[in-house]
């Protein structure tokens, strides 16, 4: 047992009472990465299952964070209480978020049902960090019946939102210029819902008739579930409740055909997956230094020996 189980157990315990400083606690340890998040995940895994996840993606600029935001103004008119990551940029200095949660949704920041957390993206390229399933697992083992996952714009699809969430919403623009980049990027394979966000600004029914001809394109079948393409204006939450409730007919038909079920199967093999080559990157870094690397270097440099004989001498006895 790692000397710091007892005190990270500790913590898991108080987050499930509610404890939201034990909560964050857990978090940073998650993203800091090494044993103490190995010991929160080992702690969490046979208590998840039951949450819900949500991915909001899409282009630099439709509005996802306005977007959120009204969208969790609207579950908790209902009462009910819902998480957010918001994925962010990294600091090339530090590594974390450069864009606080309290900025961009600090409307309900006060708000004891809405538990908000930025996460870095660590220079991802889709956005997400192995540290993301994670936080999501944690949130969901503490009792969040609901986790809204938004994604930072990097100018290109996010496809790697589908590996981590139950219902994948696409926000555009109105606008011939999203739609283009929608299909270019892909984000008609991964959408679940679209979102044609800022809908009081000219271009929507233009949108609208490019992202169904689109799926006009595609090939579902009969008992496949078919993109709903919803409008909202972010900005004063109009159209929010029905995106809710467009989430809700989705988790309802997935359950029912039993494809949520195999979204997260897949999911988890996709994460171990990304573990083991994360481990297997971290132990060639180890490799690739010290007097044995540099004597193979030179050796391959006055050419007595070749690139992949030289890795196998590198590689010999490590796997």
């Amino acid at each position: 047992m790692d000397g710091r189980t007892p005190e990270i157990t500790k913590l898991f315990s108080d987050a499930c009472s509610g404890d939201r400083s034990a909560l964050a606690r857990l978090l940073s340890l998650i993203e800091r990465g090494g044993n103490d998040a190995r010991t929160v995940s080992r702690l969490v895994y046979p208590k998840t299952g039951s949450g819900y996840i949500v991915g909001i993606t899409g282009a630099p600029g439709a509005g996802k964070s306005t977007l959120t935001s009204a969208l969790i103004a609207h579950i908790r008119s209902l009462d009910q209480p819902v998480s957010v990551l918001a994925i962010d940029p990294s600091s090339p200095f530090t590594g974390g978020a450069i864009l606080g949660d309290r900025v961009r949704m600090q409307n309900h920041a006060t708000d004891s049902g809405v538990f908000i957390r930025s996460m870095a993206t660590r220079g991802h390229l889709g956005g997400l960090s192995l540290a993301t399933s994670e936080a999501v697992r944690l949130l969901d083992a503490v009792g969040s019946p609901c986790t809204l996952v938004e994604t930072v714009g990097v100018g290109q699809v996010e496809v790697e939102i589908a590996r981590n969430a139950d219902t994948i919403v696409v926000v555009v623009n109105p606008g011939w210029g999203d739609s283009v980049q929608a299909n270019k990027a892909g984000l008609l394979e991964i959408a679940d819902i679209f979102v044609i966000n800022k809908a009081d600004r000219p271009g929507v029914d233009q949108t609208r008739r490019d992202l169904e001809q689109m799926l006009e394109l595609s090939d579902f079948t009969s008992e496949a579930w078919r993109p709903t393409i919803l409008t909202t204006v972010g900005t004063t939450g109009e159209g929010a409740d029905k995106l809710w409730n467009a989430i809700g007919e989705h988790r309802a038909h997935t359950q029912k055909d039993g494809s949520l079920a195999k979204r997260r199967d897949q999911r988890l093999r996709n994460e171990l997956r990304s573990i083991i080559e994360r481990r297997l990157e971290h132990r060639a870094r180890e490799i690739c230094t010290g007097e044995r690397w540099d004597a193979i270097q030179n050796e391959m440099l006055a050419h007595t020996r070749d690139p992949w004989s030289s890795a196998d001498e590198m590689l010999h006895g490590v796997f």
